[in-house]
């Protein structure tokens, strides 16, 4: 009872299961983090799907993200647009371990 934390720390780290699972030349949408995992011919990368602005959740609209509150637009790559957001998407770190899990760190 002691050592309970009444707001614990969110999860920065994730672990996706195999790399088999995801094909060359896909993305992923990983709803529960939110980010997107991208599978190309250099590797594996992420991409945070919450926009830069004030922490909305971005949506994917034909071949741009786009955030819902307040309307700032990026890229497939995470380049800003169009604001108010200031800044690009922030990339997300992928670990490849020795038996081939992926593991995504958002921190």
């Amino acid at each position: 009872f002691l050592d309970y934390e009444a707001n614990p720390a969110p999860k920065t780290e994730f672990d996706l299961g195999p790399a088999t699972k995801y094909p060359p030349d896909s993305r992923t949408l990983l709803a529960d983090i939110p980010a997107i995992l991208v599978h190309n011919d250099d590797g594996f990368s992420a991409l945070s799907l919450t926009c830069t602005h004030l922490g909305c959740t971005v949506e994917q609209n034909k071949d741009e993200f786009i955030c819902p509150c307040h309307g700032s637009h990026f890229d497939l790559n995470g380049k800003l647009l169009h604001g108010p957001a200031a800044q690009p998407l922030a990339s997300l770190r992928i670990e490849t371990t020795e038996d081939g899990k992926l593991i995504l760190h958002t921190d």
